[in-house]
């Protein structure tokens, strides 16, 4: 295990439990891991099995707790030190993690530790190699939303391309993924449906232009149906990438489609994982 990724892990909660009312979102604590937002998330929750969200509010319910039953300091101070919007929200979020009020704690007197939702097992293990790519030019069409619904948008940019017999000039299905589930609210994350164009091609208005860099990447290799693409990512970030000595480049992942739903059974469908490289 590459040292590095631990003492990223290790620095940002020590950076969360020594400030729990500061800025904890995820460009902040990408900047105290020292590694691209891109990633960082994907790695932490790969390596210790809980979100960059739920690590952040164990954390402030712990040190809430510590001041309850350590200080006399009132509801709203505790509040406002352990990071939370107001006494309503602590007392809301505290109970589902204690399973009972603010203030029934402190009468109990006594500091318990919300359990860390450590990943328990092993990752599933995947064919991961180190490539160089040729930079990527898609004709592309943007989403927003849970990554899962991808696939509608994937059908309009065909559906242009079948009307308009493009697809002789296709180099392939590519989806561009720019937030990390879980780190960003579902409705919120963004992404692009595209296909792989020649530099000749002539892009529609209705079509946007994503351009990707070439260079290394590390490309995982996944076989089965797309629903379970997300235990491929923390294999390749959890697992992988701590162990391999590398470092991410700041720029997004994106996934290759090698065949289709239309052409082969779930179980068939082939996809790689392509993780740029510094």
């Amino acid at each position: 295990m590459d040292g590095r990724y631990e003492d990223r892990i290790r620095r940002v909660l020590q950076h969360i439990h020594d400030h729990p009312d500061g800025d904890l979102s995820l460009d902040a604590l990408a900047g105290v891991a020292a590694m691209s937002r891109f990633h960082w998330h994907r790695v932490f929750l790969g390596m210790t099995g809980e979100t960059l969200a739920q690590a952040v509010r164990r954390m402030r319910a712990h040190r809430a707790a510590f001041w309850l039953v350590s200080t006399d300091w009132p509801l709203e101070r505790v509040a406002a030190r352990a990071g939370y919007a107001g006494q309503r929200a602590f007392s809301r979020s505290f109970r589902e993690l204690y399973g009972v009020t603010p203030l029934a704690y402190r009468r109990a007197g006594c500091v318990e530790t919300v359990p860390l939702l450590s990943r328990q097992g092993d990752h599933d293990m995947h064919p991961v190699a180190i490539r160089s790519l040729p930079p990527l030019r898609l004709a592309a069409l943007p989403h927003r939303g849970p990554y899962i619904g991808i696939g509608a948008v994937f059908e309009q940019v065909s559906a242009i391309f079948s009307s308009r017999a493009f697809w002789p000039q296709s180099r392939g299905m590519v989806g561009v993924y720019y937030d990390p589930p879980g780190a960003v609210p579902e409705a919120e994350l963004r992404s692009h449906a595209g296909i792989a164009v020649a530099d000749g091609f002539d892009m529609p208005g209705d079509l946007e232009e994503v351009g990707l860099n070439g260079g290394r990447h590390a490309v995982l290799t996944f076989t089965g149906p797309y629903d379970r693409l997300h235990l491929a990512y923390d294999y390749l970030y959890g697992d992988w990438l701590p162990k391999s000595g590398q470092e991410t480049a700041d720029r997004p992942p994106f996934e290759r489609y090698l065949n289709s739903p239309a052409e082969v059974a779930p179980a068939e469908l082939v996809t790689e994982i392509c993780a740029p490289l510094a």
